[in-house]
């Protein structure tokens, strides 16, 4: 069977259909892709920035237009219900190819920095050059967004990109292909590579000029430690198990229906999942029982109307039962759902909120990325900020509160890459805003001006006009030092002797 390419069957989890087959991209092929994407790096570099934005802005044409049927391959292939492939995998697409044709001219363009006095006459700034080859690794649970983000911040700034996006959900990794196909993007500047581990980590070791990973702590230490050996720069998007605070001042009916979004979106497969939720034991009863109303109305479902999906990843599902059977029998006890013993066969799990939990217990401290919700009460602000840190990650937190003093002060002391007030998730939603955790939720940021820097090298200009003869810091260095110490002394000191600089220059510059 030499050459016969192995094909991914593509199963829909919802209802466990299988609706379709994409072929794998065979391992050999890798140094093709590379050459291909080093060759198209030539011109694509040296493309002006505003030709570059205008293929996005075909791209993001091609979107709307095809909307609808690019939200039924994502709900599909990963099981989410319609709505929230439009408002988190879509439109926040968008919204960041509209942030960029908005800001990349700017954020790129070279920038003039001030050049310090015992460097007279010359001039200084700062260009932004694009890496190479940058591969993206993206992950299941929102393919389209957290794939194509990355894709076009490291497209704008000038790489050109092997995408190799999740197994679990191949259809959306071949809608992005197709689409790049028919925004005309060159040959070579966009790749998309199919398969499984195997083919992410060849491509890995295949040494590309930067690698963009989301995904699990566990793999990207893995990308981590093989980037390391040839000094590949990365940016490591990973978990989190995320705290959601509710002081008893809080509006508890919208906290109440925040913290049941937060936890449940995405049927909780979201790396920004209220994970942990810490009442304030004053209020502690009386959020429980908000939080079991909201819940009742929600209705699990494929269909335009149904407000929460199925799991997508068939091995999370154990994940989440064998964290729910640890905290049962370590004593907490559910206050909705059911234990994993009386869960149906299938993949969608029921909405499961648990009390009498504590910090040892795998629930508190292991993400979860399932619809469990641990829920904790806390009676001040000290314990509940201890609490919140108590973490192996630092993602993202919500601090609800009518207290904006309190949740200001709060959010500053949460170790956390983002932390929203009155709300939850959605700092994500602002491409103005960087992205990225703390500890072991990650490394780097993307998103705001930082996420078109992270995709250049820095390079550092400064200019002289090569009309002087010499520099007074040249050889030679006889009867220098006095003349240097006298200028030096003159100029740190915190009145500075501008006379004493001035003529100590010019000494220097004659000695030159």
């Amino acid at each position: 069977m030499t050459g016969v390419q192995e094909k991914l069957k593509v199963i829909a989890p919802a209802t466990g259909e299988q609706i379709g087959e994409i072929e794998e991209t065979p391992i050999r092929q890798v140094e093709q892709f590379y050459h291909r994407g080093r060759m198209a790096f030539n011109d694509w570099s040296q493309l002006p920035l505003k030709k570059r934005l205008d293929y996005l802005r075909t791209l993001k044409e091609i979107m709307v237009n095809q909307m609808e049927a690019i939200a039924k391959i994502i709900a599909d292939d990963t099981g989410k219900v319609l709505t929230e492939a439009i408002i988190a995998d879509i439109m926040p697409t968008l919204d960041g190819i509209d942030h960029m044709c908005k800001h990349a001219e700017k954020v790129l363009k070279g920038k003039k920095v001030a050049t310090p006095v015992l460097l007279i006459g010359k001039k200084s700034s700062i260009e932004y050059m694009p890496r190479g080859v940058v591969l993206v690794i993206s992950p299941w649970n929102y393919p389209f967004q957290l794939a194509m983000i990355p894709v076009i911040s490291a497209l704008v700034a000038g790489n050109t990109v092997i995408l190799k996006p999740s197994e679990v959900t191949p259809l959306v990794g071949k809608c992005i292909e197709e689409l790049f196909s028919q925004a005309g993007f060159p040959e070579g500047v966009i790749q998309v590579a199919h398969g499984g581990k195997e083919v992410g980590a060849a491509f890995t070791t295949g040494k590309p000029d930067y690698i963009f990973f989301t995904g699990s702590v566990r793999t990207g230490k893995i990308i981590q430690q093989v980037a390391a050996k040839d000094l590949i720069p990365t940016t490591l998007e990973l978990g989190g198990k995320d705290p959601l605070i509710v002081f008893a001042d809080a509006h508890l009916e919208r906290a109440a229906k925040g913290a049941v979004w937060a936890a449940f979106t995405n049927s909780g497969q979201v790396c920004m999942s209220a994970e942990r939720l810490y009442v304030e034991k004053t209020i502690y009863p009386q959020f429980l029982a908000l939080l079991k109303k909201e819940i009742s109305t929600l209705r699990h479902g494929s269909d335009r109307d149904a407000d929460v999906g199925s799991m997508t990843f068939p091995a999370q599902i154990d994940i989440v039962k064998e964290q729910l059977t640890d905290a049962l029998n370590k004593g907490a006890v559910l206050e909705t759902g059911l234990s994993p013993e009386e869960w149906e066969h299938g993949m969608f799990l029921p909405l499961t909120v648990v009390k009498n939990v504590n910090h040892q217990m795998k629930i508190v401290q292991e993400e979860s990325f399932g619809p469990i919700l641990p829920v904790i009460p806390f009676e001040s602000e000290e314990e509940v900020i201890a609490l919140a840190n108590d973490t192996k990650y630092g993602l993202n937190a919500s601090v609800w509160t009518k207290d904006r003093q309190k949740a200001r002060r709060v959010a500053s002391k949460l170790v956390s890459g983002a932390v929203v007030i009155n709300d939850a998730i959605i700092s994500v939603a602002n491409h103005g805003l960087p992205f990225g955790g703390a500890k072991q939720s990650g490394i780097g940021r993307y998103h705001g001006d930082g996420g078109l820097k992270i995709f250049c090298h820095e390079k550092s200009i400064i200019e002289d006009s090569g009309r002087k003869k010499t520099e007074i810091h040249w050889y030679p260095y006889r009867d220098k030092y006095p003349l240097f110490l006298t200028l030096f002394q003159s100029y740190f000191k915190t009145n500075k002797n501008w006379i004493k600089f001035s003529k100590m220059y010019v000494k220097l510059l004659k000695k030159g």
